[in-house]
């Protein structure tokens, strides 16, 4: 505003106006008129650049998930400082932009035979015999083949999948890494951040290469015809309830040709006593 004030006095200066009364017609003081310009985006560079950096981590972080960030990084600046700036180059305004994905590389579908390594999660979804639809979240162990969760509701947002992550943190633990695909919900803010806090992988699939995550793939094909397809559900406590017991069975009874024939649970548990008589 002070700019455009100036020029408009610098304007009417050219046309014989004394300044006095060229800043007078403008509301611009003299002081200000006299002050020699001084290019902000120089000044501020070092600013301009960190909010930058966090953007290209973050694209969807707002000023304060910003500021906290380059508060975090032990950066100087004060929280007036960062929001002028912020606001000068434009990114206190309405952004529409089209969220561009990482390049994502081919991460090779390895296993490793040991618990908590590397789990996958993956979404279905289904609905309710009145036609009212839910989804599913899907947790599996790699390692042991174990279905960890299933999480049923009509809508599971990022702050949904955290929170089941937090559950099964207090229940066994928390993996090395995450296999997940680039949903909005995998994808986001709050995700990353949670699991940056805890030290853990995100491990994403290529878009449109769901093989690379198939291990939790073959899980939901299961899924979906011994239980989803298999009965005609009244309400979403209904689902929960024999959900529950179907990953019961899943985990405790059914065999896996890949373990040696045998369930998930005592997969685990042959694995953990080797483990420990290697360690002797």
């Amino acid at each position: 505003m002070t700019a455009e004030k100036k020029a408009c006095a610098q304007s009417l200066v050219e046309r014989g106006i004394d300044i006095a009364s060229a800043c007078k017609l403008a509301d611009l003081s003299r002081a200000s008129y006299y002050r020699p310009e001084r290019d902000w985006r120089k000044q501020d560079a070092a600013v301009i650049d960190a909010i930058n950096d966090e953007l290209k981590r973050s694209p969807q972080a707002g000023f304060w998930k910003c500021y906290g960030r380059i508060r975090h990084k032990g950066y100087p600046f004060n929280q007036k400082r960062v929001y002028r700036v912020y606001c000068q180059i434009g990114l206190n305004l309405k952004r529409r932009v089209k969220r561009v994905l990482p390049k994502r590389i081919v991460q090779p579908l390895v296993v490793v035979a040991q618990a908590n390594h590397q789990w996958a999660l993956d979404f279905m979804h289904d609905s309710l015999y009145c036609g009212k639809r839910f989804r599913t979240l899907n947790i599996l162990d790699e390692g042991t083949r174990e279905c960890l969760a299933i999480e049923i509701d009509t809508s599971l947002p990022a702050e949904r999948v955290v929170r089941t992550l937090e559950q099964l943190k207090v229940e066994r633990g928390l993996p090395t890494q995450l296999r997940v695909d680039n949903g909005p919900e995998l994808i986001s803010v709050r995700l990353t951040d949670w699991c940056e806090e805890n030290d853990i992988k995100l491990v994403y699939i290529q878009p449109g290469k769901s093989q690379q995550n198939g291990f939790v793939e073959r899980f939901n094909g299961s899924f979906r015809r011994e239980f989803l397809n298999a009965y005609l559900f009244e309400s979403l406590t209904q689902v929960r309830e024999m959900a529950w017991f179907w990953r019961v069975d899943y985990n405790e009874e059914r065999t896996h040709e890949s373990l040696g024939d045998l369930p998930p649970s005592a997969y685990r548990t042959k694995l953990e006593s080797s483990s420990l008589e290697m360690s002797h």
